[in-house]
């Protein structure tokens, strides 16, 4: 049985956590929790080196790992930010462009497969109780693969790859955690951006960086990141789609609670793969 080992002795687990359920991200400047659905929605997270935004996407990251619901797939430049959750991970791609891009293709094909069953059951999106699971697609850094690595082809390929999971993937359970520490027009053009529901933007070196992530005009409306202190990581700006930006101070997990996390999440997901029927039944038509 999966256990969870203390100064007090085994702990046995509660109930799994559920991706159709927000997330707690941190708190906000009054001290209250904020709370992020993932479902059905997609997150940008950008700021310069130190802001905070990895501490962000590995909070994320391990609520997901957490989610007996989903899966997980991870593509980290370093390989060391999100390296910790690799076994809790379905597939995990380091500096490899071309893996890379035929992780995204094979994500692609199954978002087509997933939108053909839709279309039969007279369906728009999956529900909590459907035949397939969601996945949490989660990346750092898209700069590396879509303006360094690789060549210019592949560079493009990725960025079209990944433009056309976070525009057509929301419905059917594909969720895209990406993160750049270059906010910059080149690496986040105004047509991805606009299509994540959700931006956290982390302290950035001008107005323009802000605006890159949060949209254009929130600056000389006075939201801008640039105003965060360089002494204050983990502060930033999150956005909701059709909302306004909050100041929010994001929960933070050092490596050995990122290592214990991920040791359990690890054991519980072999637990439940080796209980889960092979088969499920189709859902009617709703």
């Amino acid at each position: 049985m999966t256990v969870a080992d203390t100064a007090l002795g085994p702990v046995k687990p509660g109930l799994p956590l559920s991706i159709f359920d927000s997330v707690h991200v941190g708190i906000d400047e009054f001290g209250l929790p904020v709370r992020v659905p993932l479902i059905w929605r997609n997150l940008l997270i950008g700021g310069e080196p130190g802001a905070g935004k990895s501490a962000l996407l590995n909070v994320l990251v391990a609520y997901a790992a957490l989610c007996l619901d989903c899966r997980l797939i991870l593509l980290d430049g370093k390989q060391v930010e999100l390296g910790q959750w690799r076994k809790c991970a379905d597939a995990f791609v380091g500096p490899h462009i071309v893996k890379a891009l035929a992780l995204l293709s094979r994500i692609q094909t199954m978002m087509d497969n997933r939108y053909a069953y839709l279309l039969d059951c007279e369906r728009r999106k999956i529900t909590p109780q459907d035949v397939f699971t969601a996945y949490v697609v989660a990346i750092d850094e898209i700069a590396y693969y879509s303006a360094t690595t690789g060549d210019k082809k592949q560079r493009e390929e990725f960025a079209s790859l990944l433009r056309d999971l976070v525009a057509r993937g929301r419905a059917v359970g594909i969720i895209v955690i990406a993160a750049t520490q270059r906010p910059s027009s080149d690496i986040i053009p105004t047509s991805l951006r606009d299509l994540f529901a959700w931006r956290f933007a982390g302290r950035c070196t001008n107005d323009s960086s802000s605006d890159i992530v949060l949209g254009h005009g929130w600056a000389n409306k006075g939201w801008t990141a640039n105003a965060i202190s360089p002494n204050n990581p983990g502060a930033g700006l999150l956005i909701a789609e059709g909302g306004s930006p909050q100041l929010v101070k994001t929960a933070y997990l050092d490596d050995r609670t990122c290592a214990a996390i991920a040791a359990y999440a690890g054991e519980m997901r072999a637990t439940a793969t080796a209980d889960r029927p092979r088969l499920r039944s189709v859902p009617s038509a709703a």
